[in-house]
């Protein structure tokens, strides 16, 4: 055998054994039918803990199944809204943050193209707390989380203050106004979805980030948008558990990861 030839066959002997780098990895639940392709990756943190994977399984089959069963129904009154292919729908879980090895914080992104104008994206967030295997809220770390109380006027308030900030960055100060901002209100349920912020401070939050998707506090074309507040501005309304977890700064490069 040349040398040539004896090179050519290790590479080729590389890359039969090294399939991954050809492909995206395999998602954890998919389907394809034919009205619509669908699919759920959960990232490998996400993997490694077994209640919190099965969780965000289950969660992304009923999305699937629930989506499917949307399409199936459209393409029954008007196959014409399938005269483009079918529908595609991908949901992506990942570890935004750890705090004190308990409290993980998933962000849960969509996308979605049903051939309207363009495709679309939403993001939603989970809370997991590993003592307990179970979703919980932030409301364990305040004194209080009543509707229109003040400690969520506060986090509005930051968040708000946040949002107006990065808008001045992307030159977008024009849709700074509370017209783009009434859909928050200062509850739980209509505040955003939230995450722990990481911190420069192992084991701690520096903070909470809120995620909004297109369309939820700006047009469109301004794409997804992320509020940080400090826990320095909400330090007055923290439970035993809140002063617990809480400490620290946001890590630079935070914003830009998202």
């Amino acid at each position: 055998m040349t040398r040539s030839s004896i090179c050519i066959a290790a590479v080729l002997g590389l890359l039969a054994i090294t399939p991954a780098f050809a492909a995206d990895p395999k998602p954890d639940a998919a389907i394809n039918t034919k009205t619509i392709e669908a699919n759920v990756s959960l990232d490998a943190q996400i993997k490694a803990d077994a209640p919190l994977a099965a969780y965000c399984l289950a969660d992304g089959k009923k999305w699937i199944d629930k989506n499917a069963a949307d399409a199936a129904k459209e393409r029954k009154a008007d196959p014409q809204a399938f005269r483009d292919g079918k529908w595609s729908f991908e949901r992506k879980y990942s570890v935004r943050s750890v705090v004190a090895d308990r409290y993980v914080s998933i962000l849960r992104d969509d996308y979605m193209d049903t051939h309207g104008a363009h495709p679309n994206s939403d993001v939603n967030t989970i809370l997991w707390d590993r003592s307990a295997n179970k979703p919980i809220s932030i409301r364990p770390f305040f004194t209080e989380t009543a509707d229109n109380g003040p400690a969520m006027k506060a986090m509005l308030s930051g968040i708000i203050t946040s949002l107006k900030a990065e808008k001045k960055k992307r030159d977008a100060t024009e849709t700074a106004t509370a017209e783009w901002f009434k859909g928050l209100e200062p509850t739980l349920l209509k505040i955003g979805a939230v995450t722990l912020a990481p911190s420069t401070t192992a084991g701690k939050s520096s903070g909470l980030t809120f995620h909004y998707p297109p369309y939820a506090v700006g047009p469109y074309a301004e794409g997804q948008y992320v509020a940080f507040v400090p826990w320095e501005a909400l330090k007055s309304y923290l439970s035993p558990e809140g002063v617990a977890i809480f400490g620290g700064v946001r890590p630079k490069g935070d914003a830009d990861d998202l």
